[in-house]
């Protein structure tokens, strides 16, 4: 595998080039260039790894004329035109079995936090005050959790749901046989009948874009509390709110908001709308940065994975 070059766009775990150059590659870590600059050398590079500053388009792919694999440091690939680079031969690579658990884990922990007004306590305690009924919360034990996507993030969250007496209500359009005794593959349709939560595990596309919508939401049976730690924009943020208010939506937790910049790092916060500053201001609302999968583990796990998966990718059959 000696003389395989790679552009590294983003930053990530040294385990991932460190790996590479070890089994032969050569890695240019090029953290800085700009998007003009990428264009201008890609076409030099076997390979690129990003995790979310640009998008890898048509063009940019018509350029890397040498491309064998472009791989994503984490989950979600759509910030590459995948189907317009398999057509050209180039293998699109990503490890969502590396932050899996730490997605699981936060989603949990932002529905406890939330069922037990942990963020609101926790302010108040601080703040020298001392209300017990007014913080009394409410328990998983009993509760139906309707989980939508069976991927690597969804089947993760359902694993760590099972030891609080849950009752798991799982449906993915694309996959079946799944279920076991305590997951229960099921209708979209049994979800709206009697889940209490929803929590959403799929990836970006124009199917899922807005799927949380006032439409959806209505169909549900009960009120309902929601999770997502998907993407943003598969939430209309609107229709939350409207449902927030209306008491159909009983609370949320979002680690990803649909405001977002393409690279996930920020937000522009002047010029948010209006359903934003009412979740900034709601204690209904657990909020976090799109971390859910951010841990010191789970990059030390994509790293891992993503090197043998780029390495296997370029071993003829």
């Amino acid at each position: 595998m000696s003389g395989i070059k790679i552009l590294f766009i983003d930053s990530n775990h040294p385990l991932l080039h460190e790996t590479l150059q070890k089994a032969g590659f050569i890695c240019e870590l090029n953290y800085h260039w700009s998007k003009d600059e990428i264009v201008e050398h890609i076409h030099l590079y076997d390979g690129v790894v990003i995790r979310s500053k640009i998008k890898i388009t048509r063009d940019i792919i018509d350029r890397g004329v040498n491309l064998k694999f472009i791989a994503r440091a984490g989950a979600g690939m759509e910030n590459i035109d995948v189907v317009y680079a398999e057509n050209k031969g180039i293998k699109c690579i990503h490890a969502p079995e590396g932050n899996r658990d730490a997605v699981a884990e936060h989603a949990i922990g932002m529905l406890l936090a939330l069922f037990n007004n942990l963020c609101r306590a926790n302010k108040e305690v601080r703040e020298g005050k001392w209300i017990r009924e007014g913080n009394r919360g409410i328990e998983l034990m009993g509760k139906t959790a309707g989980i939508i996507g069976y991927g690597n993030m969804g089947s993760a969250f359902a694993e760590r749901l099972k030891g609080f007496g849950v009752k798991i209500l799982v449906y993915d359009k694309y996959k079946k046989n799944f279920g076991s005794t305590t997951i229960i593959e099921t209708t979209q349709e049994r979800l709206f009948e009697e889940a209490d939560i929803i929590s959403l595990h799929t990836p970006l596309t124009e199917e899922t874009r807005h799927l949380i919508n006032d439409s959806f939401i209505s169909s549900f049976k009960k009120n309902i509390y929601i999770i997502n730690t998907a993407r943003g924009k598969s939430l209309n943020t609107a229709d939350l709110v409207k449902n927030m208010r209306s008491g159909k939506v009983l609370g949320a937790c979002l680690d990803v908001l649909e405001y977002e910049a393409v690279s996930f790092e920020k937000l522009d916060m002047m010029s948010l709308p209006e359903p934003f500053h009412y979740l900034i201001q709601s204690d209904k609302a657990i909020l976090s940065p799109h971390i859910a999968g951010w841990t010191f583990e789970s990059n030390a796990k994509i790293a891992r994975i993503l090197a043998e998966k780029i390495k296997q990718s370029l071993i003829k059959p």
